[in-house]
């Protein structure tokens, strides 16, 4: 057999797998009966559409002046100036959505450094010995395999509540990622010029070291972009086990039943999101250009 029909079976044979997969999965959920959508869903689904149409941000411009919570009675428990309350809430978005971004800025940046030399080690044409490569690529694995909320809850239980926990579990969950994209990039370095650096009595290390500026830098910037974007993202959940943010706020809507205010935050998060993807892209286009 041919190594091009060796590889066809291959991935056929991983197509059938999956395939496997997934009816398997479906058969389990349907025999334990998961597979249901409760009762009323459609009416459900209009009306929880029906109030995030309503984002709370309006009522800072068109809310009523002398809002007044009655309870079930009529009789007036308080009265609030909605305009008033709106602009102090979307000062503290404001400063959650600062938080989030300082979270997954900082958490990227200590993954970032920490797993370059586990990148380098890990590279298969850096030739490192197998008892440090191994280990190093069992952690790098390790790291990959665990999500940041789990790192999160392990670290809030160990430091308590705020941003630190999240920075730290960001870096360790990046830690894996990056350490994984930074071998791969360095396995893509023109085998030439190791071999040429060997000849000149140069070890591989020392022919990455010479070759990084050209080619190494460009992906290891592209690397760290997309990787602090998926952060950008990752943190707003963070923030639902107590490390502050955006999705504290989300985790306060939530629990309040708040769902004019919870529509205020997923437009927050999607703008943020989308400005960091954009901003992301066009570096990215732009280092490609260059190199």
């Amino acid at each position: 057999m041919t190594a091009g029909a060796g590889r066809a079976v291959r991935l056929w044979l991983f197509a059938a797998l999956y395939g496997m997969l997934i009816v398997a999965s479906v058969v389990s959920f349907v025999r334990a009966g998961d597979l249901q959508f409760g009762r009323k869903p459609l009416q459900n689904l209009a009306r929880t559409l029906d109030e995030l149409s309503r984002p709370s941000f309006i009522d800072a411009w068109r809310g009523e002046r002398a809002f007044a919570y009655r309870d079930d009675s009529g009789r007036v428990l308080r009265v609030e100036d909605r305009r008033a309350a709106e602009r102090d809430y979307l000062w503290g978005l404001l400063e959650a959505t600062w938080t989030t971004l300082k979270v997954a800025t900082l958490g990227s940046l200590i993954a970032a450094v920490a797993a370059l030399p586990f990148g380098v080690i890990t590279a298969r044409n850096m030739l490192a010995p197998r008892w440090a490569a191994a280990p190093a690529r069992l952690l790098l694995d390790a790291a990959r395999a665990i999500h940041a909320l789990v790192f999160g809850l392990l670290l809030v239980g160990i430091i308590g509540l705020g941003p630190m926990a999240g920075i730290l579990a960001i870096a360790f969950h990046s830690f894996g990622t990056y350490g994984k994209l930074y071998a791969e990039a360095i396995e893509t370095v023109d085998r030439r010029l190791i071999n040429a650096g060997l000849v000149l009595g140069m070890t591989p290390l020392q022919t990455l070291v010479h070759a990084l500026p050209r080619t190494m830098l460009p992906q290891a910037l592209g690397i760290h972009l997309y990787i602090w974007e998926f952060n950008v993202r990752d943190s707003t959940v963070l923030g639902l086990i107590g490390v502050g943010g955006i999705g504290l706020l989300v985790s306060e809507a939530v629990s309040l039943f708040q769902w004019g205010r919870l529509a205020t935050l997923l437009l927050a998060i999607v703008a943020l999101v989308t400005a960091f993807d954009r901003i992301s892209r066009r570096v990215r286009a732009e280092l490609a250009a260059r190199h």
